[in-house]
Parts: C-alpha cells; structure tokens; sequence
C-alpha cells in the first residue's frame, strides 16, 4: 500500500512539474536532451520533466528607441538623428538558436544603419524626404535580421538636431528664396498690366471718342470724394496746339482749326480754409 501510494505521488509530481501554460502571445521553443524539438503554445502543454527544457518568447511587436546617433551628411554637415523601429519575432526557433540575443542584435544593427543611410544623403533630402530613408533603414536591416526569424514592421525617424549656425543659414536661404518668389510675382503682375495698357490704348488711339468717356468718368470719381477740388475744362485742341509747338510745328495754323467741343479737365486745388486764429487777427 505505501509503495502505491509513493508511486502514484511520484506520477503526479512527474505530471504537474511538466505542466506549460503560454498566453495568446507567447510561444515555447523546446529542446529535448539539448537537441531542438519543436515549438509549443499557446494554451496548456505539457513536457517530459528534467528530459525537455523551454525557452519562452513573446511573439508581440517590440519597440526600440534608437537613441540620438551624430553623423555627418553626404554635404558635410553634422547632424543628431533619432528614430523609433518596430520589429516582431515570426520564427521562435530561429530567433534562439540563429543569435545569442535577438533584441541587442536587432537595435545594434538599426543604430548602425540609420547613421550610414544619413550619411549617405545631403541635408535636404534628410530633412524633406523622410519617408525615403526610413524605408531603406527598414529594407536593410529587414534583409539583416531576416536569417534570425525577426521581420522589420516599421522604422521611423522621429527627430534631426540641426547646429544652430545651419539653422540661422536655413533662415536667410529661405527667405531669399521667399523675396525671389515675391519679386517675379511682382514683375508678372508688372508684365500684364503693361500688356493690358497697351491694348487699352490702342483701342482708345482708334476710338477717339472712348478718351472722352474715360475723362468724364474720371471727373465722377473725382467728384464723388468730399475734397475741396476745383475742376477746370479746357479744351483738348489747346493741348494739340502745345504739343505741336513743341514738336516744331506751326501753332498758328493749330490755332485756326476750328474747335471740336473737346475739354481736358484741369483740376487746381482750393486754398484750405484760414484756421480761426487768423479770422479773428
């Protein structure tokens, strides 16, 4: 009876001590006498005691903070970069048996290639085309850690100290770049008013009569102000005269042309009003 018992106590032991529990997210690599046996999980299993041990990996995606790394870019600038890479194991087996320790590996080989991709870029394209040398970090080190069962899910590059020095010369090229901009826009702008005068005054040199309509409407807008302005008429065969007898021609015979109703209108000022101190003296 108490060798039965002594048995049955010794099964038990043997049963409950070789007992596993894996969560979802967790895998069991087993080696039996040493020599790989396979991958167990998740839920309950069970192993042979003292015969089979278990290495437990988390299967979860991991995060690594690469830390600042200073490099040099291909125009010779000096630069702090830091990223955020995410990795998950897809082959226990191999993640224990290819690489003595999967994590270090993974984030020293991230750390060395995020500041040779830099280095292989001028500053521009580190600042403005992020997406291009997060994708070749992650294609390289993807193709590292591949033999080791581990897949690179994402790299990115979270932030790029600049020197202060390239920061104030960033600035001035910037807004050199941003008054370029401006003053071409202005000689656009320019460049089209000048073409739209000259075809306003080649449709007035062959209607002479829309001249009269643009001064009688300049004198509406004129009089629609609350100014003080007088507006003289004169009529528009005096400035012909003026204008031949400046050319050289002979102002008399202009003179003589009979009159066409045409006025020019010449605007004089009206005195301001005395202030009421000199009314008074």
């Amino acid at each position: 009876m108490g060798q039965t018992l002594l048995l049955l106590g010794v099964l038990f032991f043997l049963t409950t001590s070789g007992l596993k529990l894996d969560r979802e997210y967790q895998r069991g690599v087993i080696f039996r006498l040493g020599r790989i046996k396979g991958v167990k999980g998740p839920g309950m299993y069970w192993i042979i005691p003292w015969v089979d041990q278990k290495s437990q990996i988390d299967i979860r995606t991991k995060t690594v903070n690469i830390e600042p790394q200073e490099t040099v870019t291909a125009d010779s600038v000096t630069i702090k970069v830091n990223a955020v890479l995410y990795y998950r194991i897809l082959d226990p087996t191999k993640a224990i048996n290819k690489v003595e320790n999967y994590q270090m590996a993974v984030y020293q080989i991230a750390l060395t290639t995020l500041r040779n991709v830099v280095g292989q870029n001028i500053l521009d394209d580190v600042l403005q085309n992020r997406d291009k040398i997060n994708f070749k970090v992650q294609e390289i080190v993807d193709e590292i850690t591949e033999p080791w069962g581990v897949v690179i899910e994402r790299v990115e590059m979270k932030d790029v100290e600049i020197p202060p020095n390239m920061q104030r010369a960033m600035a001035k090229e910037a807004e050199a770049i941003r008054e370029k901009r401006a003053r071409i826009i202005k000689a656009a702008a320019e460049q089209e008013a000048s073409l739209k005068l000259a075809e306003a005054s080649r449709n007035i040199a062959q209607n002479p009569s829309a001249l009269e309509l643009r001064r009688l409407q300049m004198l509406t807008e004129i009089g629609a102000e609350n100014n003080t302005t007088t507006i003289i008429m004169i009529p528009s065969d005096f400035v012909d005269v003026a204008r031949r007898w400046a050319e050289g021609g002979n102002g008399t015979s202009a003179a003589a042309a009979p009159y066409q109703g045409t006025a020019v209108p010449f605007v004089v000022p009206k005195p301001e009003p005395a202030p009421d101190s000199d009314r008074l003296s």
